[in-house]
């Protein structure tokens, strides 16, 4: 069975760093593209970024452009996301999950399968 397993997460304060990597358990899982998502306590899920794994093209959410990268090693079968100039609204349990199809890429029901996530907290 497909596994992505998240790291990177943790505590960190505002205007700081954390870069979290997802790898893909199986290498002969081939999703057309994965992402990430984060969700806050009482809140939805929400689209952060997103990579097609063999062209690498990008999706961003709007308010993480400019903060955010999303990049792919093949390599190590794993997907990393940069966030840089971190705020205390991006405290989120953030996940990775894959895909087959960006035709709504913003919609979590498009994606599976997906990760256990990993906590970031920002404080102030």
């Amino acid at each position: 069975q497909v596994q992505l397993m998240e790291s990177g997460g943790g505590l960190v304060q505002a205007g700081g760093s954390l870069r979290l990597s997802c790898t893909k358990s199986r290498r002969t899982f081939s999703a057309y593209a994965m992402g990430w998502f984060r969700q806050a306590p009482g809140k939805e899920r929400e689209f952060v970024a997103a990579i097609t794994w063999s062209g690498g093209t990008t999706y961003y959410a709007d308010s993480m452009k400019g903060r955010f990268t999303i990049s792919r090693e093949f390599a190590k079968n794993t997907v990393y996301l940069q966030m840089n100039s971190l705020k205390p609204e991006d405290t989120a349990l953030y996940y990775c999950a894959a895909t087959q199809t960006l035709a709504r890429y913003s919609d979590p029901m498009q994606w599976g399968p997906w990760g256990q996530g990993t906590q970031v907290t920002v404080s102030s």
